[in-house]
């Protein structure tokens, strides 16, 4: 009897880590800016209203917003102005 149910211990305990191991593998990784954070919340937020012409994947269309997003901020931060140089003669 006691063999029983040590196979049965050990069998859900092969398939927790299964399971528990499979949902660390999909995890996101870490917030790195403000910024990310931003893109990450706007993501899931839009990914279910977005138009999927091309029928992508739900995580394909979430990437693709999260990436126009981040694209969008970095164009923002990167706008300044570029000066005239004047050169003297000699």
């Amino acid at each position: 009897m006691k063999r029983i149910g040590t196979g049965y211990r050990v069998t859900f305990g092969l398939a927790a880590l299964v399971i528990f191991g499979v949902g660390a593998a999909r995890a996101e990784p870490p917030i790195r800016s403000p910024e990310d954070a931003a893109c990450r919340g706007e993501a899931r937020a839009r990914v279910f209203s977005t138009p999927n012409p091309r029928n992508l994947p739900i995580e394909e269309l979430g990437k693709g917003i999260y990436y126009a997003c981040m694209a969008r901020i970095d164009g923002k931060a990167n706008t300044s102005r570029k000066r005239a140089r004047r050169y003297r003669a000699r």
